[in-house]
């Protein structure tokens, strides 16, 4: 079992995402010592610290469930788009940033343009 993000285009041929669940957790808790907090710390995740408290783009795809379900509009894939974007040139300078999340972060940006460009959300399944 795992999740898959993928665009919601109804083309089977479109790029997606996919990780185990834990994989997926390890990936947010990467980009969120990206964006500088850690991910455990936030409320929803053991911690107490609230959302209010973080500013970040990438906040709709960090504060969610792992388990699937839901989805992003379009306005929301633009948003995190740039930042993400960012974020995978910098893991390349970085030392210690798995290669499969630099990997798992580049497919991402794939699926988000391509949900800007088409204007549809971003499924979580």
């Amino acid at each position: 079992m795992g999740l898959a993000v993928f665009p919601g285009d109804g083309d089977i041929s479109s790029p997606d995402v996919t990780w185990s669940y834990s994989g997926f957790a390890a990936f947010r808790r990467q980009l969120a010592r990206a964006e500088g907090f850690d991910l455990d710390e936030m409320q929803g995740f053991g911690g107490e610290q609230s959302w209010r408290d973080v500013s970040t783009p990438l906040e709709p795809l960090l504060d969610r469930a792992d388990d699937g379900g839901g989805e992003l509009s379009p306005a929301e894939c633009a948003g995190l788009l740039t930042r993400l974007q960012a974020i995978v040139d910098q893991w390349g300078n970085e030392v210690g940033v798995p290669r499969t999340h630099i990997a798992a972060a580049q497919q991402l940006t794939v699926v988000l343009r391509l949900c800007v460009a088409k204007d549809v959300e971003l499924f979580f399944l």
